[in-house]
């Protein structure tokens, strides 16, 4: 129990590295349309969830985050007027990837100060316990 505070941290970190991660493959793939298929890219989602750890009969159950799985948005394509493209349909558009670049880089920045925040409460707990040694030992 005594390092808990520290694996709570790190699963957050984690699930919010893959947030990162995600959002910047979502942003790198804005425009890509596979070119067998003339499918546009599929813009994707993290879905977390908290798991709930509880080790003792005595101790305060605790909340860890995790990545449940990662899904497509279902959302419709995007579609840019252009008849001369070979991938346009009958009416002369083009669908183009469900991929906002704006939401993308709020989701970015989002998912960094929350990495930031529990980075932060990771160096706290990690100060106390190496007061706590210090107290300890003198």
């Amino acid at each position: 129990m005594l390092f808990k505070g520290l694996e709570i941290s790190l699963t957050g970190m984690s699930a919010q590295r893959v947030r990162t991660d995600i959002a910047s493959s979502n942003l790198a793939n804005s425009n890509s349309i596979d070119p067998q298929t003339g499918e546009p890219y599929r813009r994707k989602v993290p879905v977390f969830e908290s798991v709930l750890v509880k080790e003792g009969e005595r101790e305060a159950p605790l909340s860890e985050v995790r990545v449940k799985e990662i899904t497509y948005d279902d959302s419709p394509f995007r579609k840019k007027y252009d008849p001369g493209n070979p991938l346009a349909d009958k009416e002369g558009y083009v669908p183009l990837p469900n991929v906002d670049p704006l939401k993308e880089m709020v989701d970015m920045i989002s998912a960094m100060r929350t990495y930031e925040a529990n980075l932060t409460a990771f160096n706290t707990h990690k100060n106390m316990l190496t007061s706590s040694l210090e107290i300890l030992r003198v």
